[in-house]
């Protein structure tokens, strides 16, 4: 579960710098006032499927190995973090103006905030035997 563990922990830090990404490319849009294209919609959908490859990850972790959290509020951060950017995109209903780029654009910097409070959160892992 070690190599579990260590990709785990690398694609916390992966799906921050990833959604930083995003959310500065959201912003740039905003500034140009352009709206949601297809090269934004797909650099969402590869950010989705990383955070929720982390969630796996994370869940494998929880309820297969000999590692606990000694803070559950990790777990939660976790579950929002896959959950952000698929809410927001429903709100828009995949609308491609301005406006829909401005939620998007905020969502992503919102899913910063989250896997960094996910990471902080983390604490000390301790082995139970």
């Amino acid at each position: 579960m070690d190599i579990i563990f260590e990709i785990h922990a690398r694609l916390g830090n992966t799906a921050m710098y990833y959604a930083a990404i995003l959310g500065v490319w959201g912003l740039w849009r905003i500034i140009r006032k352009q709206g949601v294209d297809s090269s934004y919609r797909g650099a969402l959908v590869v950010g989705g499927v990383l955070v929720v490859v982390q969630c796996i990850l994370g869940a494998i972790l929880y309820f297969f190995s000999e590692l606990s959290l000694a803070r559950q509020i990790h777990i939660l951060y976790g579950a929002l973090s896959a959950l952000v950017v698929p809410a927001a995109y429903f709100y828009t209903k995949g609308d491609q103006e301005r406006r829909e780029m401005v939620i998007l654009g905020v969502a992503t910097l919102i899913l910063v905030a989250l896997t960094i409070r996910a990471l902080q959160t983390a604490g000390p892992l301790v082995l139970l035997k």
